[in-house]
């Protein structure tokens, strides 16, 4: 139990220290996490459905961030021209910028863990994942 209580203050921690790094950008965890993932695809774009499977989130926590990064031009949505039943989001250049700012400022603030060795943190991410797969989940190398 006192490891399970332990995790879970961490994650309070760190999720707060995350969000305090990226209130100057108008952003939460959740909205950067979209933003990001949408950086990083080729093209800058998925569909949503496949956004949520990978961000580990329901469909309508998509809805709600994209529509609050489009609203601020971040993000645009539109049909897919080979599936028109599927919607695509798809980062713009301004969001595409916001991005790269806050994870500089993430970065800079160490991802909310200040004294942890990279080598530290890397293992710590390891044992996490080995936990996240037997309790079964599917996607444990997505993040």
């Amino acid at each position: 139990m006192a490891a399970v209580t332990s995790v879970m203050r961490v994650q309070q921690l760190l999720l707060s220290r995350v969000d305090d790094v990226l209130k100057p950008y108008g952003l939460t965890f959740a909205l950067y996490e979209a933003l990001r993932l949408l950086a990083f695809t080729r093209a800058g774009s998925l569909p949503m459905g496949k956004m949520g499977i990978r961000l580990m989130v329901h469909p309508a926590s998509v809805t709600n961030a994209i529509g609050k990064l489009e609203q601020r031009g971040l993000v645009e949505r539109s049909v897919s021209p080979a599936d028109r039943r599927v919607v695509l989001a798809s980062i713009t250049p301004a969001g595409r910028l916001l991005a790269e700012e806050a994870t500089d400022a993430l970065n800079q603030a160490d991802f909310g863990l200040p004294g942890v060795a990279p080598g530290a943190a890397a293992e710590l991410a390891e044992t996490l994942r080995d936990i996240r797969f037997h309790a079964g989940d599917t996607d444990v190398n997505g993040s």
